[in-house]
């Protein structure tokens, strides 16, 4: 029998992590691998982040910088700050977030509902002193008693996961693991997991996915920061320079993932696995796919599944903000004119009944 201490969690930092990993049993299937993904949008917050912001945030109470009653103050796309107002909460800090104005309404909305103070700012490159974590800098020395969790340098981000996802995953695959994949924003998941699996077998390959408009392709590639191919619809990853905690860090190759890759997978999932995800799992899922056709059968792939999809209806699960994108093709929802099971849901939705009849 488990005791109370295996299965009693004490708050909400305590809840994080332990994600189980899922096998992705389509996509093994089609491969011959073993595709697995860490369920890490069962963490409390939903998402990967809860790591590193309880991590942030312990790093900063140890080092005394942040003492009861402060404020933590972060720049993020959204997933992060989510992660940063539920710790603040469980702890009684004030929260601050800056965020970039081209984010889905959703995240806005879920920070601020959580009681965080939202600041959104213009969308500038990061050589910009407006971009928004240079302002989460300044807008932390400018508040008493704040903090700046600084997540994309900070590399109590990436330590996280060294000490917690790589050996989640060392164990939960009893140490049968040929390849580790996914996309980088802060490069703290990355970094870390990378870390740690070297350690542990120096062949396990290591692979960045990286979205178009990214630079981190070309870098890992040519040594030379350069974006690849047009911006993406991707929120939180591929960015244009190299960050601590992706710096030094045991990467062997990257793969260049485009928004019809990532979207035809985002639907995957969600029809053949019955997994709702965000768009950063859709990149992840396709890049483990083309390492599993580069290996071969009988190999072992294991990626990360970042977060739900609820935070992305507006836009990835909305027809109309993917037909403005050209990604209806790819999400399988254009069908030569007939009805999709979208318009078969409006119209229920509408008349409160199935249409008597359907188009064959």
């Amino acid at each position: 029998m488990s005791s109370s201490n295996e299965i009693i969690r004490h708050g909400f930092a305590d809840a994080i992590g332990n994600t189980p990993l899922i096998r992705l049993n389509r996509f093994s299937e089609l491969t011959g691998c073993e595709i697995l993904g860490k369920a890490e949008f069962m963490n409390p917050g939903g998402s990967v982040k809860d790591r590193a912001a309880r991590a942030i945030i312990e790093a900063a109470e140890r080092s005394g910088r942040l003492k009861p009653g402060g404020t933590l103050v972060e720049g993020t796309a959204g997933n992060t700050g989510i992660g940063f107002a539920h710790v603040c909460n469980a702890r009684g800090y004030r929260c601050v977030i800056v965020m970039p104005d081209n984010q889905s309404n959703e995240k806005y909305q879920m920070i601020e509902t959580l009681g965080a103070e939202v600041l959104r700012v213009k969308t500038v490159p990061y050589s910009d002193p407006n971009h928004y974590q240079k302002i989460a800098g300044r807008l932390a020395d400018e508040i008493p008693g704040a903090v700046w969790g600084n997540q994309f340098d900070n590399t109590a981000n990436r330590d996280a996961h060294e000490q917690t996802t790589g050996p989640e995953i060392w164990q939960q695959t009893g140490g049968k693991i040929d390849a580790f994949v996914c996309a980088t924003g802060t490069g703290g998941t990355l970094g870390g997991i990378s870390r740690f699996l070297k350690k542990q077998n120096s062949n396990v390959r290591v692979t960045l996915a990286d979205p178009q408009g990214s630079s981190l392709y070309h870098w890992l590639r040519n040594g030379e920061l350069k974006a690849t191919g047009p911006g993406s619809i991707t929120e939180g990853i591929g960015i244009g320079r190299v960050t601590a905690n992706l710096e030094g860090s045991p990467v062997d190759d990257a793969l260049h993932i485009t928004d019809i890759e990532c979207v035809r997978t985002v639907y995957q999932l969600l029809r053949d696995e019955g997994l709702f995800l965000g768009s950063t799992s859709g990149v992840n899922v396709a890049a483990a796919v083309q390492i599993a056709k580069q290996l071969g059968p009988g190999h072992t792939i294991v990626t990360i599944l970042c977060d739900n999809g609820a935070k992305y209806q507006s836009r990835l699960f909305n027809k109309k903000w993917l037909a403005e994108k050209g990604l209806l093709d790819a999400a399988g929802l254009s069908q030569n004119g007939q009805p999709t099971l979208l318009d078969v849901a409006k119209n229920v939705a509408n008349v409160g009944a199935f249409p008597q009849r359907l188009s064959a």
